[in-house]
């Protein structure tokens, strides 16, 4: 008789509980988060009819963690079970709300006896793809904490020192940039600022690694901060001063961790061969590309087709429909990772031809930037699905056909 197996996991213990087809309760057991918990799951699987030929499923509500990763390792199917599906469940039973470590671990494992079809089973990506996934999570987290450091700082100096944003207010220079960093670390306050000269300037530039235009630079920001602006109070400014040198040493650490990250991931990313297919699309370069893999995996059996592959990536529209209501707009739970990746990826792409016409039509006919840059998301993802179940790389002439070819 089959049976299924859900997990209620916590930090310290998890509770296991074994339920056969009918739903009764086979087996429940609590287990510690060591190897010894482990050794105690594996022998209750084993003990009621595991093997390597018919594993038991398992259903827990987290994709991450060891207790996972080490399921995941034995080629069992293992379900992320949304806790919220879950709560939803455990409503259909009781409405005392009754609650019980055991019935928690019951709920999952009755999830997967009824519903199986309805969820979708962790993917079986490489060992490769799942460190890949680590990285350009990591990095993408660093690029968005070093940004969260950057508007901090920038309205810290509003507040004291608005030169220093006008100094550094250029293309392609801002506040993470090394030679902002540098200089405000050296002069964190008007005053300071105000004293330094040219030949202290042309150094500090140096030293951040610029190499050209130090001249020019150095004059520019001599003259911005000897310029007359308006002040704190002399205390009040040095206190900001300290603040801002505070937030200067999260900042450097945050973008040295974004661009370590940047060197790892692109490493890791360029020896999966998957690669050079992802790259050889449009407004996919190494970063960008290594998000999307990250988020795609390469388990072929993990969509179905390109239409789920666009639902989970967010680039297709939701459907409400009662009675004489219809409304169509665009989805709110999706991969947030991939849907932000996506959503760098179509505008990058928009220097491509194919793409370029694809957008310009679609704001013809009346789509919005955002409207229209996510559907241009999702033909390249379509497109992209193709090329990976068929390892091809990518060709604009069929992907964005002329549009009398395409109509015809």
């Amino acid at each position: 008789m089959p049976l299924t197996c859900g997990i209620d996991w916590a930090e310290k213990y998890h509770d296991v509980a074994l339920v056969d087809q009918p739903g009764r309760l086979v087996a429940k057991r609590r287990i510690s988060d060591d190897v010894h918990g482990w050794r105690t799951l594996v022998d209750l699987l084993a003990e009621h009819g595991d093997c390597p030929g018919e594993q038991i499923p398992v259903a827990i509500e987290t994709s991450r963690g060891l207790l996972v990763s080490c399921l995941r390792a034995t080629g069992r199917k293992v379900y992320a079970i949304n806790p919220l599906a879950v709560a939803r469940y455990r409503e259909r039973h009781t409405v005392a709300r009754a609650k019980s470590d055991h019935a928690d671990a019951m709920t999952p494992a009755n999830i997967l006896r009824v519903d199986a079809d309805h969820h979708r089973p962790l993917p079986a990506d490489s060992e490769l793809v799942q460190a890949i996934a680590v990285l350009a999570r990591a990095q993408q987290d660093a690029v968005w904490n070093r940004q969260q450091l950057a508007n901090q700082l920038r309205s810290l100096l509003r507040e004291y020192f608005p030169a220093a944003l006008t100094a550094f207010h250029v293309k392609n220079i801002g506040l993470t940039s090394r030679e902002a960093r540098a200089v405000l670390q050296a002069a964190p306050t008007p005053a300071a600022a105000a004293k330094l000269t040219t030949r202290r300037l042309h150094d500090l530039l140096r030293s951040s690694g610029r190499r050209r235009n130090i001249g020019t630079w150095a004059e520019r920001l001599q003259t911005l901060f000897r310029g007359e602006h308006l002040h704190q109070l002399p205390l009040v400014e040095e206190a900001l001063g300290r603040q801002a040198q505070a937030l200067l040493l999260q900042l450097y650490a945050a973008c040295r961790a974004a661009d370590e990250l940047s060197e790892a991931t692109s490493e890791a990313f360029h020896q999966h061969p998957d690669a050079a297919v992802v790259t050889s699309f449009p407004g996919l370069a190494d970063l960008t590309g290594a998000r999307v893999l990250a988020e795609l995996g390469d388990d072929r059996a993990r969509f179905t087709d390109a239409r789920a592959l666009k639902a989970y990536a967010g680039a297709a529209p939701i459907t409400r429909a009662s009675g004489k209501s219809l409304v169509v707009h665009h989805r709110k739970v999706k991969n947030q990772r991939l849907a932000a990746a996506g959503y760098v990826w179509a505008f990058a792409s928009l220097r491509a031809p194919g793409p370029r016409a694809h957008y310009d039509r679609r704001r013809t006919e009346g789509d919005r930037h955002s409207s229209a840059l996510r559907n241009t998301f999702n033909r390249l993802l379509g497109c992209l699905h193709h090329c990976l179940q068929e390892g091809m790389i990518y060709n604009e002439h069929v992907a964005f056909p002329p549009r009398s070819k395409a109509t015809a």
